[in-house]
């Protein structure tokens, strides 16, 4: 009987295991199958609510007012509030007729909304994704304006009522009545936006570097020792003998990550020189003077991306936030920190090369003499308060020199012959 039970119970396990994968496949077949049906019931979904906009739209719409000699026909006024996920619009006609309804922050979803409408003029405000939906609503024929919400929030800030579908409000009733009072900005274009990811890049590696450095550097100093003085990238080489015995297990991980992100900024150079070399030759002319890196100068040429949007060089200043804000009132006239706008890793570049400038090793130029004049003023941020003017008249410099293509002179406005400790 055992002899003759074996046979069955292989036939059993073989059936057992036929009906297994039958059942496999039958849930991937559902599994496939939901998933198809999930995606047509989303594109019917969208196609449903674009038809609903489209007879909202008709129903809101009237007789158009005439429009002014010259004018460009607009036929509707559009405020668009951009979510991570999900984003809120309001729809103003001629006539101030809204309709208000959502749409997911796709560029599939915002071409099926707005490739049927005629030629709106759309406010959006800047940020995460304002670049592509700008370039997006653009390319399909739309009027956009983006927003500077730095000069636009004060009215929301008074406003107890605040969401998102009111702020798709006040952006359509703001682009209807004057888009002046948006403050636009100009994105730049593409392929800058691109060559500017690479710096970006670099500038996140390089940041956790110098957490991880100062990081090993303070959990030794918290047992009562120090890490001697070295550069970043050679810290990783340092000798292990420097760290407490009963440390080095614990810390040379941190060594490890070190080495490894030293070795991704180098690449990174590597990559900004060959840039500057064959996609942007201008970057030579701005890092003439000593101090001024290839980095710098790219991130410069990037962010500006156009010398001819500022009428004078002396713009840039401003632009990059190294002025002072402004709080006047009467003869109140206070002395406020300096704006901060504009691109935070250019200004900080600029900060960095001016730090340079003034330094030990800097060279004798009419930018160090005028940083060491501020410094010898004394007082507690005298150091400080130099720093920022040298980045600002370096901003200005760099302009001048993008747009003359002049040869540097470090002691252009000074006698060579007079000599600033």
């Amino acid at each position: 009987m055992v002899q003759g039970d074996r046979p069955m119970g292989k036939s059993i396990n073989s059936v057992n295991g036929r009906k297994q994968d039958s059942t496999e496949k039958s849930r991937k077949g559902i599994n496939s199958a939901a998933a198809k049906q999930d995606k047509v019931e989303t594109g019917r979904k969208q196609r449903l609510a674009v038809l609903c906009l489209q007879q909202k739209l008709e129903a809101a719409k009237k007789a158009p007012k005439p429009q002014k000699a010259g004018e460009a026909t607009v036929a509707y006024y559009v405020g668009i509030d951009l979510g991570d996920k999900k984003s809120y619009y309001c729809f103003l006609n001629a006539d101030g007729n809204m309709v208000e309804g959502s749409l997911t922050t796709t560029p599939t979803d915002f071409g099926l909304h707005f490739k049927t409408i005629p030629r709106s003029r759309i406010a959006i405000e800047v940020g995460t994704h304002s670049p592509w939906v700008s370039s997006l609503l653009e390319g399909i024929g739309h009027e956009v304006y983006v927003a500077n919400p730095r000069k636009t929030e004060g009215g929301k800030r008074k406003n107890r009522r605040k969401n998102d579908r009111l702020d798709a409000e006040i952006l359509a009733r703001q682009v209807k009545s004057d888009p002046k009072l948006l403050y636009p900005i100009r994105h730049r274009g593409e392929k800058a936006r691109h060559a500017l990811v690479l710096l970006r890049a670099r500038n996140a590696v390089v940041n956790a570097r110098t957490k991880l450095i100062c990081g090993a550097r303070g959990l030794v100093k918290s047992s009562g020792h120090r890490l001697p003085s070295c550069s970043a990238d050679s810290f990783h080489k340092m000798n292990r003998t420097h760290v407490p015995e009963e440390l080095r297990g614990m810390l040379e991980p941190l060594f490890e990550q070190i080495g490894t992100l030293t070795t991704h900024v180098k690449k990174y150079d590597k990559e900004v020189e060959r840039m500057c070399k064959e996609a942007y030759p201008e970057t030579a002319l701005l890092a003439q003077p000593k101090g001024v890196g290839k980095v710098t100068s790219l991130a410069y040429l990037l962010t500006i991306e156009d010398p001819r949007r500022f009428a004078k060089s002396r713009e840039v200043g401003p632009y990059i936030g190294l002025v002072p804000k402004q709080y006047d009132s009467g003869d109140s006239r206070p002395q406020m920190r300096i704006t901060k706008t504009g691109d935070r890793m250019l200004r900080q570049l600029l900060v960095q090369s001016a730090h340079y400038i003034i330094g030990p090793f800097g060279e004798d130029s009419d930018l160090r003499r005028h940083g060491l004049k501020i410094a010898a003023r004394g007082g507690k941020n005298a150091k400080k308060r130099a720093t920022v003017a040298v980045a600002r008249k370096l901003a200005v410099l760099l302009h001048r020199l993008w747009v003359t293509a002049e040869e540097y002179e470090p002691l252009r406005n000074s006698a060579p012959k007079e000599k600033v400790a």
